[in-house]
Protein backbone atom coordinates (compact mmCIF):
# COMPACT_ATOMS: atom_id res chain seq x y z
CA UNK A 1 0.00 0.00 0.00
CA UNK A 2 1.85 3.83 -0.77
CA UNK A 3 2.17 5.49 1.68
CA UNK A 4 3.93 8.94 3.23
CA UNK A 5 4.93 10.02 6.30
CA UNK A 6 3.55 13.88 7.04
CA UNK A 7 6.72 15.64 9.07
CA UNK A 8 5.16 19.12 9.46
CA UNK A 9 2.11 17.80 11.25
CA UNK A 10 1.32 17.03 14.54
CA UNK A 11 -1.45 16.40 17.50
CA UNK A 12 -3.33 18.18 20.22
CA UNK A 13 -5.52 16.04 22.85
CA UNK A 14 -8.26 17.33 24.23
CA UNK A 15 -9.63 15.22 26.77
CA UNK A 16 -12.07 15.18 30.34
CA UNK A 17 -15.28 14.60 31.18
CA UNK A 18 -16.61 18.42 29.46
CA UNK A 19 -14.08 17.89 26.32
CA UNK A 20 -16.45 17.19 23.91
CA UNK A 21 -19.10 19.80 24.92
CA UNK A 22 -16.26 22.57 24.95
CA UNK A 23 -15.23 21.38 21.59
CA UNK A 24 -18.78 21.02 19.70
CA UNK A 25 -19.43 24.69 21.47
CA UNK A 26 -16.50 26.27 19.69
CA UNK A 27 -15.50 24.52 16.63
CA UNK A 28 -16.96 24.30 13.05
CA UNK A 29 -17.19 20.28 12.99
CA UNK A 30 -20.13 18.68 13.79
CA UNK A 31 -18.73 15.97 16.80
CA UNK A 32 -22.28 14.21 16.90
CA UNK A 33 -21.63 13.27 13.09
CA UNK A 34 -17.81 12.26 13.88
CA UNK A 35 -18.00 8.26 14.07
CA UNK A 36 -14.86 5.96 15.60
CA UNK A 37 -11.92 6.05 13.25
CA UNK A 38 -13.01 8.74 11.26
CA UNK A 39 -10.80 11.80 10.89
CA UNK A 40 -13.24 15.04 9.73
CA UNK A 41 -12.17 18.12 9.22
CA UNK A 42 -12.72 21.47 10.62
CA UNK A 43 -11.73 25.11 11.93
CA UNK A 44 -11.76 27.43 14.87
CA UNK A 45 -12.97 30.83 13.35
CA UNK A 46 -12.89 34.29 14.64
CA UNK A 47 -15.87 36.02 15.27
CA UNK A 48 -15.61 37.19 11.83
CA UNK A 49 -15.87 33.81 10.43
CA UNK A 50 -12.17 33.39 8.87
CA UNK A 51 -10.03 30.67 9.65
CA UNK A 52 -7.77 30.92 12.09
CA UNK A 53 -6.88 27.21 12.78
CA UNK A 54 -7.58 24.20 10.13
CA UNK A 55 -7.38 20.65 11.54
CA UNK A 56 -8.70 17.21 11.19
CA UNK A 57 -10.47 15.95 14.34
CA UNK A 58 -11.13 11.87 15.73
CA UNK A 59 -12.10 10.60 18.54
CA UNK A 60 -9.78 8.55 21.00
CA UNK A 61 -10.35 5.42 23.30
CA UNK A 62 -10.82 7.38 26.41
CA UNK A 63 -13.71 9.14 25.31
CA UNK A 64 -11.68 12.82 24.37
CA UNK A 65 -10.69 13.57 21.03
CA UNK A 66 -7.08 14.76 18.74
CA UNK A 67 -6.58 17.51 16.32
CA UNK A 68 -3.79 17.01 13.66
CA UNK A 69 -2.59 20.04 12.46
CA UNK A 70 0.17 21.92 11.15
CA UNK A 71 3.31 21.49 13.66
CA UNK A 72 3.88 25.39 12.70
CA UNK A 73 0.46 26.37 14.23
CA UNK A 74 0.37 24.01 16.97
CA UNK A 75 1.13 25.55 19.85
CA UNK A 76 -0.87 29.12 19.03
CA UNK A 77 -3.60 26.53 18.54
CA UNK A 78 -3.31 25.25 22.05
CA UNK A 79 -3.06 28.23 23.29
CA UNK A 80 -6.22 29.58 21.77
CA UNK A 81 -7.68 26.84 22.93
CA UNK A 82 -7.22 26.99 26.62
CA UNK A 83 -7.94 30.56 26.06
CA UNK A 84 -11.85 29.63 25.34
CA UNK A 85 -11.73 26.77 28.02
CA UNK A 86 -12.87 28.71 30.67
CA UNK A 87 -14.17 26.44 33.44
CA UNK A 88 -14.65 23.51 31.30
CA UNK A 89 -13.02 20.37 32.34
CA UNK A 90 -10.69 19.76 29.57
CA UNK A 91 -7.05 18.88 29.24
CA UNK A 92 -5.24 20.37 26.35
CA UNK A 93 -1.67 19.42 25.34
CA UNK A 94 0.61 19.38 22.52
CA UNK A 95 1.62 15.62 21.66
CA UNK A 96 5.45 15.93 21.08
CA UNK A 97 6.86 13.62 18.49
CA UNK A 98 4.05 12.32 16.85
CA UNK A 99 4.61 10.80 13.19
CA UNK A 100 1.38 11.28 10.81
CA UNK A 101 1.60 8.25 8.35
CA UNK A 102 -1.01 8.19 5.43
CA UNK A 103 -1.80 5.56 3.42
CA UNK A 104 -4.11 5.04 0.40
CA UNK A 105 -5.75 2.98 -2.35
CA UNK A 106 -6.41 2.87 -5.69
CA UNK A 107 -10.27 2.52 -5.14
CA UNK A 108 -13.36 3.60 -2.90
CA UNK A 109 -13.70 -0.52 -2.43
CA UNK A 110 -10.73 -0.93 0.05
CA UNK A 111 -9.83 0.00 3.22
CA UNK A 112 -6.51 0.72 5.47
CA UNK A 113 -4.90 -1.87 6.52
CA UNK A 114 -3.42 -0.65 9.73
CA UNK A 115 -6.57 -0.91 12.01
CA UNK A 116 -5.62 1.62 14.27
CA UNK A 117 -5.91 3.93 11.37
CA UNK A 118 -8.49 6.74 11.25
CA UNK A 119 -10.30 6.96 7.41
CA UNK A 120 -10.17 10.72 6.45
CA UNK A 121 -13.45 11.73 5.06
CA UNK A 122 -12.49 14.59 2.85
CA UNK A 123 -12.25 12.12 -0.10
CA UNK A 124 -15.48 10.16 -1.31
CA UNK A 125 -14.01 8.09 -3.92
CA UNK A 126 -10.32 6.76 -2.74
CA UNK A 127 -9.86 5.30 1.10
CA UNK A 128 -7.14 7.09 2.39
CA UNK A 129 -5.93 5.94 5.80
CA UNK A 130 -4.09 8.43 8.67
CA UNK A 131 -2.02 6.57 11.65
CA UNK A 132 -0.66 8.57 14.20
CA UNK A 133 2.90 7.54 15.75
CA UNK A 134 4.79 4.45 15.12
CA UNK A 135 7.89 4.38 13.57
CA UNK A 136 9.84 6.51 11.26
CA UNK A 137 10.25 4.86 7.60
CA UNK A 138 11.77 5.95 4.06
CA UNK A 139 9.39 8.88 3.91
CA UNK A 140 7.25 6.62 1.28
CA UNK A 141 5.94 8.92 -1.79
CA UNK A 142 4.90 12.68 -0.36
CA UNK A 143 4.65 13.66 -4.48
CA UNK A 144 2.15 11.15 -5.04
CA UNK A 145 0.23 12.18 -1.88
CA UNK A 146 0.34 15.81 -2.95
CA UNK A 147 -0.90 14.60 -6.70
CA UNK A 148 -3.75 12.75 -4.82
CA UNK A 149 -4.32 15.87 -2.66
CA UNK A 150 -4.69 17.97 -5.85
CA UNK A 151 -6.79 16.16 -8.38
CA UNK A 152 -9.35 16.07 -5.41
CA UNK A 153 -9.76 19.45 -4.66
CA UNK A 154 -8.40 19.31 -0.96
CA UNK A 155 -7.01 22.35 0.07
CA UNK A 156 -4.70 23.00 3.07
CA UNK A 157 -3.51 26.07 4.81
CA UNK A 158 -0.19 26.85 4.37
CA UNK A 159 0.11 25.67 1.05
CA UNK A 160 -3.04 26.34 -0.36
CA UNK A 161 -4.15 29.52 1.62
CA UNK A 162 -3.42 31.48 4.59
CA UNK A 163 -5.16 31.35 8.25
CA UNK A 164 -7.21 34.65 8.71
CA UNK A 165 -7.50 35.10 5.15
CA UNK A 166 -10.87 32.60 4.24
CA UNK A 167 -14.00 31.70 5.17
CA UNK A 168 -14.72 27.74 4.82
CA UNK A 169 -16.88 27.81 2.22
CA UNK A 170 -13.65 29.04 0.33
CA UNK A 171 -11.91 26.29 0.76
CA UNK A 172 -14.79 24.02 0.57
CA UNK A 173 -14.90 23.30 3.99
CA UNK A 174 -18.93 23.34 3.88
CA UNK A 175 -18.91 20.40 1.30
CA UNK A 176 -16.18 17.96 3.15
CA UNK A 177 -18.19 18.05 6.68
CA UNK A 178 -16.08 20.33 8.04
CA UNK A 179 -19.37 22.28 8.84
CA UNK A 180 -22.43 21.49 11.14
CA UNK A 181 -25.02 23.47 9.11
CA UNK A 182 -27.67 21.97 11.60
CA UNK A 183 -25.33 22.11 14.91
CA UNK A 184 -25.98 24.80 17.28
CA UNK A 185 -23.49 27.95 17.68
CA UNK A 186 -20.25 28.09 17.82
CA UNK A 187 -17.47 30.66 17.20
CA UNK A 188 -18.01 32.88 13.85
CA UNK A 189 -21.01 30.53 13.19
CA UNK A 190 -23.68 33.68 12.08
CA UNK A 191 -21.19 34.97 9.35
CA UNK A 192 -21.13 30.98 8.23
CA UNK A 193 -24.67 30.18 8.12
CA UNK A 194 -25.67 33.78 6.44
CA UNK A 195 -23.28 32.91 3.68
CA UNK A 196 -24.73 29.62 3.36
CA UNK A 197 -28.34 30.20 3.25
CA UNK A 198 -28.09 33.69 1.32
CA UNK A 199 -25.90 31.50 -1.51
CA UNK A 200 -23.26 34.32 -0.97
CA UNK A 201 -19.72 32.18 -1.42
CA UNK A 202 -17.83 33.88 -4.50
CA UNK A 203 -14.59 32.32 -3.87
CA UNK A 204 -13.93 28.85 -4.20
CA UNK A 205 -11.17 25.83 -4.24
CA UNK A 206 -10.73 25.06 -8.21
CA UNK A 207 -8.66 22.44 -10.21
CA UNK A 208 -6.16 24.06 -12.25
CA UNK A 209 -4.96 22.57 -14.99
CA UNK A 210 -2.04 23.96 -17.46
CA UNK A 211 0.18 22.45 -20.49
CA UNK A 212 3.58 22.65 -18.00
CA UNK A 213 4.79 23.16 -15.00
CA UNK A 214 2.54 25.64 -12.83
CA UNK A 215 4.35 28.80 -11.37
CA UNK A 216 4.41 28.53 -7.52
CA UNK A 217 2.06 28.54 -4.90
CA UNK A 218 0.97 32.29 -4.09
CA UNK A 219 1.00 33.01 -7.78
CA UNK A 220 -2.00 35.70 -8.37
CA UNK A 221 -4.30 33.95 -10.63
CA UNK A 222 -5.62 36.78 -13.48
CA UNK A 223 -7.47 37.75 -16.68
CA UNK A 224 -6.55 40.95 -18.76
CA UNK A 225 -4.25 41.97 -15.53
CA UNK A 226 -6.86 42.04 -13.18
CA UNK A 227 -6.68 39.22 -10.45
CA UNK A 228 -9.41 37.21 -9.86
CA UNK A 229 -7.67 34.63 -7.51
CA UNK A 230 -4.42 32.98 -6.28
CA UNK A 231 -2.87 29.56 -7.01
CA UNK A 232 -2.19 26.88 -4.32
CA UNK A 233 -0.09 23.30 -4.61
CA UNK A 234 0.29 21.92 -7.86
CA UNK A 235 1.39 18.60 -9.20
CA UNK A 236 2.85 17.93 -12.47
CA UNK A 237 0.85 20.92 -14.21
CA UNK A 238 -2.15 20.14 -11.89
CA UNK A 239 -2.80 22.64 -8.87
CA UNK A 240 -5.64 24.16 -7.35
CA UNK A 241 -6.55 27.92 -7.09
CA UNK A 242 -8.77 29.73 -4.88
CA UNK A 243 -10.75 31.81 -6.78
CA UNK A 244 -13.73 33.56 -7.59
CA UNK A 245 -16.24 32.28 -9.49
CA UNK A 246 -18.34 34.66 -11.01
CA UNK A 247 -15.34 36.03 -12.56
CA UNK A 248 -14.05 32.61 -14.19
CA UNK A 249 -17.61 32.16 -15.70
CA UNK A 250 -17.55 35.71 -16.94
CA UNK A 251 -14.00 34.98 -18.22
CA UNK A 252 -15.18 31.69 -19.69
CA UNK A 253 -18.15 32.81 -21.63
CA UNK A 254 -15.77 35.79 -23.28
CA UNK A 255 -13.42 33.85 -24.09
CA UNK A 256 -10.38 35.61 -21.55
CA UNK A 257 -7.62 33.84 -21.04
CA UNK A 258 -7.12 32.89 -17.38
CA UNK A 259 -3.78 33.10 -16.20
CA UNK A 260 -1.74 32.03 -13.45
CA UNK A 261 1.53 34.32 -13.76
CA UNK A 262 2.44 33.79 -17.31
CA UNK A 263 1.04 30.19 -17.92
CA UNK A 264 -2.82 29.97 -19.32
CA UNK A 265 -4.49 27.38 -17.31
CA UNK A 266 -7.71 26.35 -17.47
CA UNK A 267 -10.10 26.07 -13.86
CA UNK A 268 -12.91 23.87 -13.60
CA UNK A 269 -14.88 23.04 -10.49
CA UNK A 270 -14.20 19.15 -8.36
CA UNK A 271 -16.06 16.58 -9.64
CA UNK A 272 -17.77 15.66 -6.01
CA UNK A 273 -18.50 19.45 -5.35
CA UNK A 274 -22.19 20.23 -5.08
CA UNK A 275 -21.66 24.12 -5.82
CA UNK A 276 -21.81 25.62 -9.67
CA UNK A 277 -20.53 28.32 -11.74
CA UNK A 278 -23.32 31.20 -11.61
CA UNK A 279 -25.79 31.08 -14.20
CA UNK A 280 -25.01 35.48 -14.55
CA UNK A 281 -21.49 36.64 -15.30
CA UNK A 282 -20.66 39.97 -14.00
CA UNK A 283 -20.17 42.47 -15.87
CA UNK A 284 -16.37 43.89 -16.83
CA UNK A 285 -16.24 46.84 -14.56
CA UNK A 286 -17.55 44.34 -11.41
CA UNK A 287 -14.91 41.17 -12.68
Amino acid sequence: MPFAQLKDRTLISVSGPDAEHFLQNILTTDLDTLGPGQAKPGALLSPQGKILFDFLISRTGDGGFQLECRADIADDFVRRLMLYRLRAKAEIAKQDQVLVTVAWHDDSTASPSDSTAFADTRFGDIAIGRAYGGEAKDGGDPNSWQAIRVAHGIAESGSDYQLGDAFPHDVLLDETGGVGFKKGCYIGQEVVSRMQHRGTARRRVLLAIAAGPLPPAGTEVTVNGRPIGTLGSSNDGRGLAIARIDRVKAAVDAGEAIMAGEVPITLSIPVWAKFSFPEGAVSAEEA
